[in-house]
């Protein structure tokens, strides 16, 4: 499954959020919803959220600091769940702390999982990314011929 497209939703008053239709099916067996390394959280189908930690934080053993700190803030954050009814998730009120998410929302598809942001906070990240845009595509691709 890959998430594409970006879209702007808004947390209900109890803090739940619609997740978009064509993202929905891909969640139907649960979700984990955790804090990402930039401030938005990532929500990841269960199964594609345990083979990510399985391919980039289980290889590392947990005698090292680095590996149990990001263990640690991998999963202390993250919060398990199934879409209700209406296709919606619940965010946490320490989730939402964290990344400054309330009221309008961006969500927005990663390929294989979903980053949710405050609006403005992605409005702002994604004006600066558009002007970066080929720079780091060069970078990632090895350079310019």
């Amino acid at each position: 499954v890959a998430f594409r497209g970006q879209h702007e939703h808004s947390l209900d008053s109890k803090d739940r959020l619609t997740v978009p239709r064509k993202f929905r099916a891909a969640l139907d067996d649960g979700y984990v919803l955790a804090k990402g390394p930039d401030a938005c959280l990532w929500l990841y189908a269960t199964k594609d959220f345990d083979a990510m930690e399985e391919r980039y934080v289980a290889p590392h053993s947990p005698f090292g600091a680095d590996a149990r700190n990001l263990r640690r803030m991998l999963n202390a954050s993250a919060d398990e769940g199934e879409l209700d009814a209406a296709g919606r998730i619940r965010i946490p009120d320490d989730l939402k702390k964290l990344t400054g998410i309330d009221g309008a929302c961006a969500v927005v598809g990663a390929g294989d999982y979903i980053e949710i942001w405050n609006a403005e906070a992605w409005a702002k990240l994604n004006e600066d990314l558009l002007g970066q845009f080929a720079d780091v595509a060069e970078n990632l691709s090895g350079g310019s011929e």
